[in-house]
């Protein structure tokens, strides 16, 4: 049976973070599935569409990665895309305290699995929010940004 990933967020914007723990994650599992959960409560940077468009092209060379917009609950979409294991990125213990949460949900739920990666420290600083800021009050994002 095919190991299958999925790693939600919203990805508003796919940061070098978010692009280190799929490269990380890949070795882990047969194929890995980017969800862009659409979140029409958020005021984003860019479209589904576009982060899809954005995240598609950078790894348009890893066949074991594709990338879908979903906009139902998380267990519902990984259980549609055959996912067993859910993946995600933790920067910080506030984010573990969150995941862990989440995950024990999701488990009860959905008997999905959480696999979680733990930030490199060149990108634990890194979050879509703060590059969001950054760029409402004109900095360069490029160093956060693949």
């Amino acid at each position: 049976m095919a190991k299958i990933a999925l790693f939600p967020g919203s990805f508003d914007p796919f940061t070098k973070g978010h692009q280190n723990i799929v490269e990380r994650a890949l070795p882990l599992f047969d194929r890995l599935v980017i969800g862009i959960g659409r979140n029409t409560t958020k005021q984003t940077l860019y479209t589904p569409e576009e982060r899809q468009q954005q995240i598609a092209a950078l790894f348009a060379n890893e066949p074991r990665i594709e990338v879908q917009i979903y906009d139902i609950l998380t267990i519902d979409f990984a259980k549609s895309v055959g996912a067993q294991y859910v993946l995600r990125g933790v920067r910080t213990m506030a984010d573990f305290e969150y995941e862990r949460t989440i995950a024990d949900v999701n488990k009860r739920l959905a008997g999905l699995e959480t696999v979680l990666l733990f930030a490199d420290a060149d990108t634990a600083s890194i979050s879509s929010s703060l590059v969001r800021e950054l760029k409402a009050f004109g900095k360069d994002v490029t160093d956060f940004l693949p």
